[in-house]
């Protein structure tokens, strides 16, 4: 590996870092202690994507959409619904975000691969871009559910926002589980 193009992978690892530091802010707006970071979330989406059970998709592109949906939020920060930022307004902060991390790593097919997976979460018209939105928002309530629990505090909203929008069935059944121990819980 030459020079220049190790210290474009290194660059590119100290980008991604900024997600381990980087707080969800929803979790912040919210009063959690100690709430996850942006590459927290990821990772268990990783392995969310790992426990499904589904010839029909592929896994392992699943699993990479996972795990770079988010990347661009290590330049543009976690934008929330809540934050008075247009969708329209997010997408471009977020796609120029991953163009310039796709520059970053000198345009490489790794970099084009990372973009392609980033673009097609976001058009959400795959199966696997269906079910890695599944992951997104059931990681989301599962950690919710968590908080919920360590901090005792009610977080109804994060619940009624993802309300009948799950579309895999072995998704549903992670939700539907999840509801059941909070309801146990009350």
């Amino acid at each position: 590996m030459s020079q220049s193009k190790a210290s474009s992978v290194i660059e590119f690892l100290s980008i991604v870092e900024r997600l381990k530091r980087t707080k969800r802010t929803g979790w912040i707006n919210s009063g959690i202690s100690g709430p996850e970071s942006i590459a927290d979330h990821m990772y268990r989406m990783g392995i969310m994507a790992m426990l499904i059970e589904d010839e029909s998709l592929d896994r392992t592109r699943c699993i990479k959409m996972a795990i770079v949906h988010d990347l661009a939020e290590a330049l543009v920060g976690d934008i929330t619904p809540f934050d008075g930022v247009s969708k329209t307004e997010k997408y471009a902060r977020e796609k120029q975000g991953m163009r310039d991390i796709v520059d970053t790593l000198g345009n490489s097919t790794v970099a084009q691969e990372i973009e392609a997976l980033w673009i097609e979460y976001e058009e959400d018209q795959t199966n696997e871009a269906h079910l890695v939105h599944d992951l997104d928002k059931c990681e989301m309530i599962q950690q919710a559910m968590e908080y919920e629990i360590s901090d005792k505090k009610q977080l109804d909203s994060f619940f009624n926002t993802t309300k009948g929008i799950f579309r895999h069935p072995q998704v549903q059944s992670w939700v539907d589980e999840i509801y059941r121990r909070r309801q146990v819980r009350d």
